[in-house]
């Protein structure tokens, strides 16, 4: 047969029984040059479960040079179920791929009533692969990370409160997992008036201890959505060149390296006459190396806290009918591309338009959650969360911001009192 053949003849096979009459066809191709040919016939075979093949496997496996057709033959280890494959799966634990050893772990969970199996199986919680490790936290979670929790409530004091104060300070008084989604926009490195640092190492020293408290005091498996934006520095003087700062990737850093997992990467688009135009003195001369466009772009990261928890188990601890009136309306937004227009202010230079914030908000929270802003500027999250029936709990550090914010804020709620301390 050629190789189209014997490919059709393999892709047909369905469920196979021990008196398969085939078997030859299998055997004669587990070795064959065509690496989907050799995946294909191991794939049947495994379909047998047979413990006889076992050293087949174990010799095929040391010799496969495919990652995929390797990944394969542990899976077909595993699907023995026999304690014979045990050693051989012990084995395979050790392998430097770590398809291989999240095949052999699955194999090995067949027997979670071995001690051995379990205590070897367990001691990967420390494998320097970061997939590996998930798995193993998600087969056997800390006494800790109960289903029990609550990831509804949180503590009445922040239902509608803004304060004002220094965030890192407020989130100390904050308790652990209280708040269902931080959406913000950090005040960027030394371009605006209200926020002046020492040095760009402090300014990311500071905004990594105040997602680290955000982080403590999110909810189980919830979100934090981040926007910001690379950081031109204007030259010191004629003989110098300015200076850009990649913000949103070496807070990136920071961010994954404390726990919070990284989800997505939206690119919000402003018309271009509102970017500053540096693209004016290429446009003049032409000349290579002196290029630089227009940045119509800031970015919009999400993240969720690190859990072994899927999605679904959130869902179960609302009511039926919070689901029902949380679903979003038709006309959202399909790409990663959103294109909204910025706001102006004179009283703020850099706002939030609500645009922005009612899509976060109704894409990463459910109706009744409470919504937190580190730096609330002119309480744009707080009017956002009012008017898709959500709570806020905002901070801000400037007088003027926050004295506008909780007037705006008031006018907004004026069913309710807002509250200013905890």
């Amino acid at each position: 047969m050629s190789d189209i053949e014997i490919k059709n003849k393999l892709k047909s096979f369905g469920r196979l029984e021990k008196d398969f009459s085939d078997l030859d066809l299998l055997i004669e191709n587990i070795s064959n040059k065509n690496e989907e040919i050799r995946f294909l016939a191991i794939t049947n075979l495994a379909k047998l479960g047979d413990v006889k093949f076992l050293n087949t496997y174990k010799k095929l496996i040391q010799s496969e040079p495919s990652s995929r057709v390797r990944r394969e033959i542990a899976s077909a280890i595993g699907r023995i179920r026999s304690t014979k494959c045990i050693p051989l799966l012990f084995e395979l634990l050790k392998d430097k791929d770590p398809n291989i050893i999240l095949q052999s772990i699955r194999g090995l969970l067949v027997f979670k009533d071995d001690k051995e199996v379990i205590t070897k199986v367990k001691r990967l919680k420390r494998h320097k692969n970061e997939i590996i490790r998930k798995v193993i936290r998600t087969e056997f979670p800390d006494q800790g990370n109960s289903d029990k929790k609550n990831t509804v409530e949180f503590p009445e004091k922040l239902k509608n409160c803004i304060i004002k104060g220094d965030a890192l300070k407020i989130l100390k008084k904050v308790e652990d997992e209280s708040i269902h989604l931080t959406f913000t926009s950090p005040p960027y490195y030394n371009a605006r008036d209200y926020s002046i640092y020492s040095s760009y190492k402090e300014y990311i020293s500071l905004m990594s201890k105040i997602f680290k408290e955000v982080h403590r005091t999110t909810k189980d498996g919830r979100f934090l959505v981040l926007n910001t934006s690379p950081v031109i520095m204007p030259r010191a003087g004629r003989k110098y060149s300015s200076t850009r700062y990649p913000i949103p990737y070496d807070i990136h850093n920071e961010l994954v390296n404390m726990g919070w997992e990284f989800v997505d990467d939206i690119l919000w688009v402003k018309p271009e006459p509102s970017a500053k135009n540096r693209i004016a003195g290429f446009e003049m001369h032409r000349k290579p190396l002196a290029y630089k466009p227009n940045c119509v772009t800031e970015q919009i990261m999400v993240y969720r806290k690190e859990t072994t928890k899927l999605i679904d188990w959130v869902y179960k601890q609302y009511p039926e009918e919070v689901l029902k009136d949380s679903i979003v309306d038709n006309g959202y937004e399909t790409s990663n591309v959103w294109h909204i227009a910025p706001r102006s202010s004179k009283k703020h230079s850099a706002i939030f338009p609500i645009e922005l914030c009612d899509r976060v908000i109704n894409y990463y929270s459910f109706k009744g959650d409470l919504i937190y802003d580190p730096f609330a500027g002119s309480g744009s999250v707080g009017k956002s969360a009012i008017k898709n029936e959500r709570n806020f709990f905002l901070n801000e550090l400037d007088e003027s911001y926050y004295n506008d914010a909780l007037n705006d804020l008031q006018k907004d709620l004026f069913f309710e009192k807002i509250k200013t301390s905890i």
